[in-house]
């Protein structure tokens, strides 16, 4: 299901060390930001629990692990984040249309409302010259285009990509697939862009067919957290208004 208004498309990142850490990010934040990702870092730190104490809170709750392993274990995996009743999660591409479809069969084998699962196509932070010193063929935009086709096949809801990918992959994929957008920046200075290389503005992104943008540090570093998700909120379209 595609969100419509700007405070359903934003998912901002928890990624601190420790739950009280979390938990004071999200007091300050709300009622502004009601989604939030909870990637490998707090995952590591605090554990299911730091989903369950989310969504205790009334927050829907998007798991970044990038699932990656043999079928039968993401399958394993996926079924219980399904139990967790995760929001979202993620598996990576790279492991192969079998494994992503594993992880929705992992998915869907519950009672209850299924997760959306989303596969990472190629992180934001590959460059060009990484990706080619990595000894990996081809360019990142084909191997994005490649990956988003085996994910569709695969039977995922939707894909994370880069802001940078985004005209090509809606041009060729349309609305067959949701677009989870990591890579957002506030400002073009080379601070915004220091871990994703191919980052985007929340305007551009959302223009160019993003369906949800995950925002970190622009958010969580700010002074003032709720005030700089309300200005994010505002660009991605108003805060109670549809996003654009």
């Amino acid at each position: 299901m595609k969100p419509a208004q700007a405070r359903d498309r934003l998912l901002v990142a928890l990624d601190v060390p420790q739950w009280d850490d979390a938990a004071a990010l999200v007091d300050q934040l709300a009622p502004e930001v009601h989604r939030y990702k909870v990637g490998l870092e707090l995952f590591t730190a605090a554990g299911p629990e730091a989903v369950a104490r989310l969504q205790e809170r009334g927050c829907d709750v998007f798991v970044d692990l990038k699932l990656h392993d043999i079928p039968t274990t993401v399958r394993r995996a996926a079924a219980a984040l399904a139990r967790l009743e995760a929001f979202m999660f993620t598996v990576h591409a790279a492991g192969g249309p079998d494994m992503m479809a594993a992880a929705c069969e992992g998915a869907r084998s519950g009672d209850g409302r299924p997760p959306l699962v989303v596969a990472v196509t190629v992180l934001t932070s590959w460059s060009p010259e990484a990706w080619a010193a990595a000894g990996n063929g081809g360019t990142i935009g084909e191997a994005v285009l490649r990956r988003a086709e085996q994910a569709l096949t695969a039977g995922v809801d939707g894909i994370v990509c880069s802001p940078a990918d985004l005209p090509v992959l809606r041009g060729t994929f349309g609305d067959q697939l949701l677009y989870v957008c990591p890579g957002i920046v506030v400002t073009t200075g080379a601070e915004g862009r220091r871990d994703h290389g191919r980052s985007g503005t929340p305007e551009q992104s959302l223009a160019d067919g993003a369906d949800f943008l995950v925002v970190g540090r622009p958010i969580t570093r700010a002074d003032d957290p709720a005030a700089a998700a309300r200005q994010v909120l505002a660009r991605m379209g108003g805060r109670d208004g549809d996003a654009e």
